[in-house]
């Protein structure tokens, strides 16, 4: 220590203590008078400096020290008034040598002739640069890898920067999905000045942060008073003694900016080389952080959330129902599953195919969001049933729900030129009346659901304690659907359609009939159709059942007409999922081959849904059906979706319309003139008009006199067994003069 410095601590009790700590020490101090005169320096000033301690005294400090354009003045005043904080420098060393960047920390005191400035001096060289960037490397990777939140990362990222230098603040911002800033970290940074920087646009002239994301390197501003990019936010920057900056963009893997790392300064500066290589470091560190997190954010949505919706998933739903019930289970307080599936979703997936279908859950998903607020969970389990969770709902408040769900979906959707009205069946299950646990109440809601299916659709039902029995007994029929066919329990009774004579119904001649499925089962007897078809649909079933129908008529269409039976042809539903395959059109061709019967003879029947459709496959296939020869017959119209455009658009030889308009046509005056209005449709585009479900003569009589050709229904015969059918045919053509046919028994003549 100078004579000067030693003079310094003389005063105190243990000064000869004082003088050797001082005098060993390598941090760098000297001291500085109110004129900016150096009156004392430590050796490890004086090593830095490049000059013995006494060769400093007398000078002015700022011929040893450039404080980056302050005058001795304002740094005086500063820090005697506490308002300063630590600030940077660059260390002018004798003989030409390079300049050294230098931290700084000032601290008044009291000397022997007045009031002095302790100046403490920090500086790095390329080793400790280089052990400050390892060891701060080393510190977030560990952070990282032990699954820490961003926020805690990056705050302590920012901190151990400036610990290292003290003389500046740190700061990181991300770029959100509109492109605008937002602040992830500042630990020591005014709230204020943060406020105005979140929310920024990032541009060509954004300040450091928003113009280095915009221009993908890095910006470095000086000056923050005299610079153009700081105009936007010049005056709270300087209200806030920040008066430089530098910041580097933060890029991802891919090149794609997630953000900025500044470095904010308190005077006009640049930055130092290891102010450069710090930043360098802490860049690439943000963006593993960023990443990571975002990966780790992403395997969480995968995991819990519905890819297609956005919805939660199964899991996320049962890990919240659980906490739910647990709760529910101290509070007292019900807590209701609501579980909702769409209504005849999986005929327009079939139809009009995956693509539509998957507008169409988005759209439902979108419509019921809005009534299931934060603490409610609205959920997607897959295809087209969605659960929500409501914590604290009872039944009077869910059926309200409910009721809300059911007319926001009924709006119109449009889907190309087509306009849909979704509808949805929900089943209702309340804890702690309905069940204890979310599985339990699951099933529960399921089974209310279908009972909601069964009651016509577009409605709401709760559970009730027999709805248990309906869903054992669906399981219990899936389970026999799939071994119906092996054991012979399928069977198949046929329906004429006639051709209509307003004059003489019962002379009227056969046109063909319909195959229609019937199903015995050993335990349950005679199982609707209406039951089993759309389960058999839902279960995959339904192509093997819909090959085995295709078989069995023709073959039986083949029996007949070889035994001398004059039964024109024969009509077969076929389902649409079964034209979501592309064999179709062979394997008709090849059943009618193996059975000699020519393809005018067959008629497949398919419903207005399948006309919705908009995939290739489907228009191909029926193309070749039609180019066979094999005549298609659009079932039920009238209750579908069907346009004109979809009757030019595709073969169709034939329209059936629905018996719901048939049933009350002599009662109702109202259903002739829709009646009539479909007959001149077909009329007008020259297809054949087929009335089902015919059952009086004034129905036949008035089908006739409209122009409607062919009829079906009870009032000229049921669904028949083969050979039931045979005696029908033999006894009406004994009505007709001659008789032609004779009755053969069934399979008696091999064809």
């Amino acid at each position: 220590m100078d004579s000067a410095g030693r003079t310094l601590v003389d005063g105190f009790p243990s000064a000869p203590l004082l003088r050797a700590t001082i005098d060993q020490w390598d941090t760098a101090l000297c001291w500085i008078g109110a004129n900016g005169i150096v009156v004392g320096a430590n050796p490890g000033f004086a090593r830095w400096a490049g000059r013995p301690a006494e060769g400093l005294i007398g000078q002015p400090l700022l011929s040893v020290l450039d404080l980056g354009g302050r005058d001795w003045a304002a740094l005086w005043s500063g820090v005697s008034s506490g308002a300063l904080p630590p600030g940077g420098g660059t260390l002018r060393p004798p003989r030409g040598a390079d300049p050294i960047p230098v931290g700084l920390r000032w601290q008044p005191m009291a000397g022997p002739d007045g009031p002095l400035l302790l100046c403490q001096m920090q500086t790095f060289d390329e080793r400790e640069c280089a052990d400050a960037v390892a060891r701060l490397q080393q510190d977030v990777l560990e952070l990282v890898a032990a699954g820490r939140s961003l926020a805690l990362v990056l705050d302590f990222l920012c901190r151990q920067v400036e610990a290292c230098a003290p003389e500046l603040s740190c700061s990181v911002v991300v770029v959100d999905d509109e492109r605008r800033l937002r602040v992830a970290a500042a630990p020591t940074l005014p709230t204020a000045f943060n406020a105005a920087i979140d929310g920024k646009g990032i541009g060509p002239a954004a300040g450091s942060c928003g113009t280095a994301i915009w221009r993908g390197a890095a910006v470095e501003v000086s000056d923050i008073a005299t610079d153009p990019l700081w105009a936007d936010c010049r005056e709270v920057a300087l209200a806030h003694g920040i008066a430089a900056c530098w910041s580097n963009v933060i890029q991802g893997r891919d090149a794609r900016p997630l953000g900025a790392f500044a470095l904010y300064y308190r005077e006009p500066r640049g930055a130092t080389p290891f102010h450069r290589r710090m930043l360098g470091a802490c860049v690439h560190l943000c963006a593993l952080a960023i990443e990571h997190d975002r990966a780790r954010a992403e395997i969480n949505r995968l995991a819990f959330y519905d890819t297609l919706t956005g919805l939660p998933n199964r899991s996320l739903l049962k890990d919240r129902a659980t906490a739910a019930l647990a709760l529910a289970g101290r509070t007292r307080q019900p807590v209701t599953l609501m579980f909702l599936d769409v209504d005849r979703f999986k005929a327009l997936n079939d139809s009009l195919g995956h693509g539509a279908g998957d507008r169409l859950l988005v759209e439902v998903a979108e419509r019921l969001r809005p009534l299931f607020p934060d603490g409610d969970t609205l959920a997607r389990l897959g295809g087209d049933e969605f659960v929500a969770l409501l914590p604290g709902c009872d039944a009077a408040h869910a059926s309200l729900v409910a009721e809300h769900a059911l007319a926001n979906l009924s709006m119109p959707f449009t889907i190309g030129d087509l306009t849909l009205i979704p509808t949805a069946s929900i089943g209702i299950a309340v804890h702690p009346d309905d069940g204890a646990d979310f599985d339990t109440l699951m099933r529960r809601a399921d089974s209310a659901m279908y009972r909601a299916k069964q009651g016509g659709r577009n409605r709401c039902h709760f559970y009730r304690g027999d709805m248990n029995e309906q869903a054992v007994r669906r399981l219990e029929m899936e389970a026999a659907l799939r071994e119906a066919l092996g054991r012979g329990e399928f069977t198949l009774h046929y329906q004429p359609q006639v051709r209509l004579d307003p004059a003489r119904p019962e002379l009227s001649g056969l046109h063909r009939v319909e195959a229609l499925i019937r199903w015995t089962h050993p335990r349950w007897g005679a199982v609707s159709p209406m039951e089993f078809v759309p389960l058999a649909e839902e279960c995959g079933l339904i192509d093997r059942i819909d090959a085995w129908v295709l078989e069995t008529a023709v073959a039986q269409l083949a029996r007949w007409r070889a035994a001398g039976l004059a039964v024109p042809g024969v009509a077969v539903n076929v389902s649409p999922v079964r034209f979501a395959h592309g064999d179709l059109p062979d394997h008709v061709r090849g059943v009618l081959a193996a059975h000699g019967v020519a393809p005018g003879r067959l008629t497949l029947e398919i419903t207005e849904r399948l006309m919705m459709t908009e995939e290739a496959g489907v228009h191909d296939a029926l193309d070749a059906l039609h180019a066979m020869g094999v005549t298609l017959s659009i079932d039920d119209f009238g209750t579908g979706y069907s346009s004109l455009s979809y009757l030019k658009r595709f073969p169709v030889g034939e329209l059936k319309i629905d018996r719901s308009f048939v049933k009350e046509l002599d009662i109702d005056a109202a259903n002739r003139p829709l009646v009539r209005a479909m007959i001149q449709i077909g009329e007008s585009l020259g297809l054949t008009i087929v009335a089902e479900g015919v059952e009086r003569d004034a129905q036949h009589r008035m089908l006739a006199a409209e122009g409607c050709g062919i009829g079906q229904g009870y009032r000229y015969a049921r669904p028949m067994a083969p050979e039931a059918f045979e005696r029908w045919l033999v006894d009406r053509e004994r009505l007709a003069s001659p008789p032609t046919l004779r009755a053969i028994p069934c399979g008696a003549a091999k064809v």
